[in-house]
């Protein structure tokens, strides 16, 4: 979400926000810091002003008042659309959510939604439909009554699921990337809503979640939506970005990491067994490969 189009409503402030990104951006973020605070002082209930300022004294090394300007962000805006509690979380001035808010992951992706394909496709080198696609056809698996495909994005997954379901949904927070879905005219339905919330209604035998869980955080509830929707001889394939170390991590990048036995566990508890499970690079982020699982249960 970039900052600068977020409008304070105050011709000066946004002048000055404006000059204090120029600095930012020149290296110079202690002055950057001081003039967004001072911009602030002209707009003082401009939520996304705060969160930027939080940003910048971040990056200056000033983590206290980073932590202030995140806690006046997150005052002014307490559906946290910016995502200052996950900025909070990272600093260690509170404690890491179970789930990101939801407001922050709509918000994020209806943003990104015009340049989402080419971003991954062209600069990141998404790899997690083709990695999905493997792994489906590795079940031995090449029919499929219904699909659903959660949080489904603009409909990379699906295109890969059209194929081989006689009916598919998609399902995903935001409208702009449903919007981005319904032009790729590879869905049956598509619902706007939150995956640990939503339920199918009737049984299907395919589940898909590509790259979605770093999103969510906490799996457990989602693991049983999906026990709950899906028939006996049914599959669920997702991907996680994976974690070495804790089970469940929160990253700068404020995507959540799932651990191997973290996601065993849980689909475990969910009443879902394991049948495969593969380390794969899943894309590129700023030059690194990021690892990830792909993983395929079923039914126990």
């Amino acid at each position: 979400m970039v900052i600068a189009s977020l409008s304070s409503g105050d011709l000066l402030a946004d002048r000055r926000a404006d000059y204090a990104e120029m600095l930012a951006e020149g290296g110079d973020l202690v002055a950057a810091a001081e003039l967004m605070a001072a911009a602030m002082e002209l707009a003082p209930a401009w939520a996304a002003g705060w969160f930027r300022l939080g940003e910048l004294r971040e990056k200056g090394g000033d983590m206290r008042g980073a932590a202030q300007a995140w806690r006046e962000a997150l005052r002014l805006e307490p559906a946290d659309r910016l995502g200052a509690t996950l900025k909070l979380a990272l600093i260690g001035e509170a404690s890491v959510p179970e789930t990101p808010p939801a407001e922050f992951v709509e918000a994020l992706f209806d943003d990104y939604a015009d340049r989402f394909d080419a971003s991954l496709l062209g600069k990141l080198d998404y790899r997690v439909p083709q990695l999905i696609e493997a792994a489906i056809q590795g079940s031995g698996r090449s029919r499929f009554s219904h699909g659903v495909d959660l949080g489904c994005g603009t409909g990379l997954m699906g295109e890969k699921l059209r194929p081989i379901c006689e009916r598919l949904d998609g399902i995903d927070l935001s409208a702009e990337m449903l919007r981005k879905a319904e032009a790729r005219g590879v869905y049956d339905r598509l619902i706007k809503g939150d995956i640990s919330e939503w339920e199918a209604g009737r049984w299907v035998d395919l589940v898909t979640a590509a790259d979605v869980f770093m999103y969510v955080g906490t799996l457990d509830t989602v693991f049983r939506q999906v026990a709950g929707m899906l028939a006996r001889n049914g599959l669920f394939v997702f991907s996680v970005e994976v974690s070495d170390g804790d089970e469940l991590v929160l990253r700068e990048s404020r995507r959540y990491a799932h651990s191997q036995a973290y996601v065993e566990r849980e689909l475990a508890a969910a009443g879902l067994q394991l049948w495969a499970i593969t380390r794969e690079t899943i894309r590129q982020d700023r030059g690194e490969a990021i690892k990830g699982l792909v993983v395929v249960a079923a039914p126990s």
